[in-house]
């Protein structure tokens, strides 16, 4: 997926749907932390923040071989996704 992905590649998977509901939840986790909220593998989990990451929905932060992840504030559609997923959980 590319910043110009469509709202069904964003959706077009279960487990990257979990991936982001975890995410707004939690604001930023490391990835076997996601992987582990989200029940998904780590493969999994790694492919899906791949493609949110090359949306530019997410953002990653590196501390050595730990990766941090969190929704990409200053993307107005990560931000939107964000708040629908607050209201669709409220």
């Amino acid at each position: 997926m590319s910043e110009t992905c469509t709202l069904e590649d964003v959706f077009s998977s279960r487990g990257r749907v979990r991936i982001v509901r975890v995410l707004v939840k939690a604001e930023e986790l490391n990835i076997s932390e996601i992987a582990r909220r989200a029940n998904l593998n780590y493969r999994a989990t790694s492919n899906h923040l791949r493609a949110l990451g090359n949306a530019g929905l997410i953002q990653e932060k590196r501390f050595g071989r730990v990766r941090i992840f969190r929704f990409k504030s200053e993307n107005m559609k990560a931000l939107a996704l964000k708040r629908l997923v607050e209201a669709w959980e409220t």
